[in-house]
């Protein structure tokens, strides 16, 4: 009982600091609320407006684009000011453009063009909002709490998903899809009332960075001079591009292979949220990333995948999609974490930007794409392209691993080597490398 107690103290480690529990509470209503919409626009998309499968990834795309052309500048921001302030402003942007949806769905006046314009305006919102929120958990918990943090926010951007989709759905059906998106708009408010509480002396800030010329190509030279943000951000553009596109899939899958409405959308996306909340929860629980187990999960995600675009009911599809929402958000939260541990603080927010951008920007290329595979081919054809590449991107994330535990195990003999040189007087000669010195962290 006791170990019980002690394994589920250790989970939910960070729920102990004030700030962000604030933050954490905020975020669970106003994620619910952006799932909400989510689900709406989908359902707006294909039985209002009679829009396609194209036409539905077009949208989610556009809500992603601005982060793919600028997301590096948006990550800059997230370095040079109040990461606090930025996301009071994001939010009360967020929340005035799903309240004009929801307004033009109300009077009947709305159009395929206005719901794709409104997307790329959210677009811009992201661009800003997604660097920002993610460098601003370690500002809430500190380094040392900062991999538990990550996993916990999993667990709440999943929760969110089973909780968002399923009021969308009933509320679709009673009072329209309308709700969803008023709804959706007063949920920000709980974020906005979560920052005006919190302590500002209890956050774990660094001074901003200084504005300077050429700081969004410092950090793109940063990253590639460095092998281990390198090839975990190109793997993950991979998986984000061919996979990590669920908001277009799930829904034709739903229409097209199991004929059924946004009802069984949302059972799809709230079994994909149950499982992400486990995966959410053992990453929380082990809080000790490492590009092996990023690897494992890879593998373990990308077959997942693949075994869903098999299933040939729609029950059976709704049980493996709960496993494949864990290995899914274990993924991003492995990576996550592992990325904000080994930048630099000063770069932190350009890092995490580009890890928005191969995440979440490569949607205006990924969902048309699996767009129109879906429309020509067939929803389950979309699902298994995305399971292939994500088998395939896991593959540098071994080599990247064993590269890793040489390099400790050279760096632990020459340690040792150190002492004996002091012990007999011999000085031990080391060269630097000319560039990855610089730059380079140990693993």
């Amino acid at each position: 009982m006791s170990r019980l107690g002690d394994a589920r103290r250790r989970t939910f480690l960070s729920l102990s600091v004030r700030n962000y529990r604030l933050y954490f509470t905020g975020q669970v209503i106003s994620v619910s609320g952006t799932w909400m919409q989510m689900v709406a626009q989908t359902y707006l998309i294909l039985y209002r407006l009679h829009g396609t499968g194209v036409d539905v990834a077009f949208a989610t795309g556009l809500q992603f684009l601005p982060l793919l052309l600028f997301g590096p500048f948006g990550g800059l921001i997230a370095d040079r000011l109040d990461k606090r302030k930025v996301l009071y402003a994001t939010q009360i942007s967020a929340a005035m453009l799903a309240l004009a949806l929801g307004t033009l769905v109300i009077t009947d006046s709305v159009r395929l063009w206005e719901v794709y314009a409104l997307a790329a305006g959210l677009g811009v919102v992201n661009l800003f909002d997604n660097p920002a929120r993610q460098t601003f958990v370690s500002e809430l918990v500190g380094l040392d709490l900062l991999p538990n943090a990550v996993g916990l926010n999993s667990v709440l951007m999943n929760s969110a998903r089973v909780i968002g989709p399923a009021i969308s759905g009933v509320l679709i059906l009673t009072l329209g899809v309308a709700t969803c998106f008023m709804v959706n708009a007063a949920s920000y408010i709980a974020v906005i009332f979560a920052l005006s509480l919190m302590r500002v002396s209890d956050l774990y800030r660094r001074p901003g960075v200084t504005r300077a010329k050429g700081q969004v190509r410092e950090g793109l030279r940063y990253v590639w001079a460095t092998p281990d943000l390198k090839i975990p951000l190109i793997s993950m553009a991979v998986v984000g591009v061919f996979a990590f596109n669920f908001t277009v899939t799930l829904p034709l899958l739903a229409k097209f292979t199991f004929h059924g409405g946004a009802g069984l959308y949302s059972a799809f996306l709230a079994a994909m949220g149950v499982g992400a909340v486990i995966g959410g929860l053992f990453t929380a629980h082990r809080s000790r990333p490492s590009t092996r187990l990023l690897a494992i999960i890879g593998l373990f995600f990308g077959g997942l995948i693949l075994a869903v675009a098999l299933m040939p009911t729609r029950v059976a599809a709704i049980i493996l999609l709960v496993p494949m929402g864990a290995a899914s958000i274990s993924f991003i939260a492995t990576n996550n974490a592992t990325l904000q541990l080994r930048s630099d603080p000063s770069m932190r927010g350009r890092v995490m930007s580009l890890n928005a951008i191969a995440f979440l920007g490569s949607t205006p290329i990924g969902a048309p794409l699996l767009g129109y595979i879906s429309d020509v081919g067939s929803p389950r054809a979309s699902l298994m392209v995305g399971g292939v590449a994500t088998l395939l991107a896991s593959i540098p994330l071994f080599f990247l691993a064993n590269s890793q535990r040489a390099n400790l195990r050279a760096k632990e003999d020459g340690d040792v080597a150190l002492m004996s040189g002091a012990e007999t007087n011999v000085i031990p000669l080391y060269v630097p490398h000319p560039r990855t010195d610089q730059v380079r962290r140990t693993v």
